[in-house]
Formats: C-alpha cells, structure tokens, sequence
C-alpha cells in the first residue's frame, strides 16, 4: 500500500504572509494539528504545527519543575496569551522546513519519516512536487495494521 492510498485529499492549507495568529484561527476552525504553507503552484514552502504555536504560551517556568505530575492547573498563568507583537509576526517566524513523502511512498517510509521529524501529519506531494494531501499518524497506522492478520 501506498501513502496516496490513505491520504486526506482534503488539505487546509495557507500562503505565506499571513500572521501567527491568522495561523491558529485557521488551525481552530478547521479542527486541524499541522498547516501547510504553499506559494501559487502549491509547491509545499513550510509547515506550522500545534506544537510550534503552542510552545511560546507554556509558562518559561515550567523548565525550572522537575515532576509536573503533581500540578493539577497553572492557575491564572493558564490564561495567559502570547505578545500581541508575536500574534501579528509573519508566519515566516515559526515556519518550519518542509518535511513531506512523495504520494508513490510506501507507508512503512511515511510512519518513519513522522517518527523522525516528530511530526502528527505528514504532507503528500505529486511528482511536480505540489501538494496532494495530508496523512496523520492515525491514517497510516491504521492502514499498516490493516494488514495484519492475527491467528485465530
């Protein structure tokens, strides 16, 4: 089996130029953990993840804690919003390398490829490079278990 065999075909996706916090409305509204970042063609530019929008919000402190098993809340440091000079940076600050597989990729490459660049979703490009799709940890894990047979 393939990546393209298990892919979304549906991809939210956004040009550069936008602000970090344009970024989070669209990742919000759509329910969605990565966002490509694609130029005209749909040639694939960078990637923006949750992780990557997140981390500037996490209390600095935090580092400082060895066990946080034990807090139960941060308390009012929980509603606490990243710069509103962060907010209104270009994407461009945050955006990460693209990492992608070919949608011909088999998906013990495409799991590996996620395992490595500690990535949730993985882009999918043609031949030409565009943007095709978009396949999560679940899709392929599920595709690759699909498989297995399990004796009686």
């Amino acid at each position: 089996m393939k990546i393209g065999d298990c892919m979304k075909r549906k991809v939210f996706i956004s040009r550069p130029g936008i602000t970090i916090q344009k970024a989070a409305e669209i990742m919000v509204q759509h329910h969605i953990g990565t966002l490509p970042i694609v130029n005209d063609s749909m040639h694939l530019i960078g990637l923006v993840t949750l992780h990557d929008l997140i981390t500037p919000a996490i209390p600095a402190f935090y580092q400082l804690v060895e066990d946080l098993d034990f807090v139960h809340d941060f308390g009012a440091v929980e509603d606490e919003k990243p710069a509103r000079e962060y907010l209104q940076s270009p994407i461009e600050k945050i955006l990460k390398e693209p990492v992608y597989v070919e949608e011909t990729a088999g998906l013990t490459r495409a799991i590996t490829m996620l395992q490595e660049h500690d990535l949730n979703d993985l882009p999918v490009v043609d031949e030409k490079m565009r943007l095709v799709g978009i396949a999560s940890r679940v899709d392929i894990g599920v595709a690759l278990l699909s498989n297995w047979t399990l004796p009686s």
